[in-house]
């Protein structure tokens, strides 16, 4: 007898300043999926932020502008709909969530909780892993609690910025000195991040930083190597081979990620088996010190004078399609792209199986 099949919701676009990138990882997954085990439903929210849902698919989608569906009030309404079926006590039409969203309102725990009230399973990081993950404020204090070392760094909101400007620059300079990175707390790609040489530019950086979040975050910068390792997991989670980042620019900027095509990556990274295995064992660390579930990349600095570890950040949903560095990792480890679409399905459902054995109120 053969076993019925998954009907998954792939939820992409959004209103971040990474939708096309979004798209991206999403014609990468539904030209992966085994479509022998899956049905796929494409969740498209515009820039705008209005939600619709397409037809089932039993196939690979044509081309990247078929994903784009045409939105509007009651597109809207149709797939709230759906997707908020089983509070109303209706049988759900889609078995497990799977966000390919990036950025703001995709991987911050905001369409977390909205899975969570929902009640419908969904794949990878949950509610506050998803929060501490996207500000690096937060996951930096996280980190010092685990005992996990990195760079030093001040971090700031703009009300304190305003009101006490020459300490928190004179703070920055003495603690961290130059050259420097300036960085919105909140958002990913690189977007918003400056590097300051001097006073000047470090003003500049701050208000740049200050368009994109209320939070800054400023680190010292480091003469590093920038290697990357992927987890994968729920309680028990696995790490990948190490990946190096080779920039085309002075740092890996957004142009370098995803415009001018010339910057390499080097799997697996052309490191000593010791560091390798440290490498992997601090990504776990981190994982686990934002309560992660699912996927995460973890990026650190290797610095050239000693080969010291620092952590650089976690991402929750890094870039995923089939030539990014997370698939490219797992890949190397034995894994493919299927299969890893597989596994983190799997791990979706795990989560949402065994979170429902719990009791949330007395007897």
């Amino acid at each position: 007898m053969t076993a019925a099949k998954l009907t998954v919701g792939l939820i992409y676009g959004g209103k971040s300043g990474e939708h096309e990138v979004s798209l991206q990882t999403a014609f990468s997954v539904m030209n992966a999926l085994d479509y022998d085990k899956y049905n796929a439903v494409p969740i498209y929210i515009d820039k705008q932020g209005r939600w619709n849902m397409g037809q089932t698919h039993e196939a690979a989608p044509a081309s990247l502008e078929s994903l784009q569906l045409n939105s509007g009030e009651s597109a809207t309404a149709e797939a709230m709909s759906v997707l908020w079926r089983k509070l109303s006590g209706q049988e759900s039409l889609i078995d497990v969530l799977f966000p390919l969203l990036h950025g703001t309102y995709g991987e911050d725990g905001t369409i977390q909780g909205l899975f969570e009230m929902m009640d419908m399973p969904y794949v990878g990081a949950g509610v506050l892993a998803s929060s501490a993950g996207m500000d690096k404020a937060i996951m930096k204090s996280l980190f010092a609690q685990a005992g996990l070392p990195q760079c030093k760094y001040e971090t700031f909101i703009a009300a304190e910025y305003e009101a006490n400007a020459h300490d928190i620059l004179g703070n920055i300079e003495h603690n961290l000195g130059f050259p420097c990175f300036v960085k919105p707390a909140n958002l990913g790609s690189s977007v918003g991040i400056s590097k300051a040489k001097d006073r000047a530019e470090l003003e500049r950086a701050i208000q740049y930083a200050l368009r994109f979040d209320l939070k800054v975050v400023v680190e010292e910068a480091v003469d590093a190597h920038e290697v990357e390792v992927g987890v994968l997991g729920n309680e028990l989670p696995l790490a990948s081979v190490p990946g190096e980042i080779v920039s085309s620019s002075d740092y890996y900027d957004y142009d370098a990620k995803y415009l001018d095509g010339n910057s390499r990556m080097i799997i697996p990274a052309e490191i000593d088996s010791e560091l390798a295995e440290n490498l992997r064992e601090l990504a776990l660390r981190a994982f686990k010190a934002i309560d992660g579930n699912g996927l995460c990349r973890a990026d650190f600095f290797v610095r050239r004078s000693d080969r010291a570890i620092m952590i650089n950040e976690v991402n929750t949903m890094p870039g995923f399609t089939a030539y990014s560095m997370y698939p490219l990792l797992w890949r190397e480890t034995g894994k493919s792209y299927p299969e890893l679409l597989d596994q983190l399905i799997q791990l979706g459902l795990d989560r949402y199986n065994k979170r429902h054995t719990l009791q949330f109120k007395r007897d």
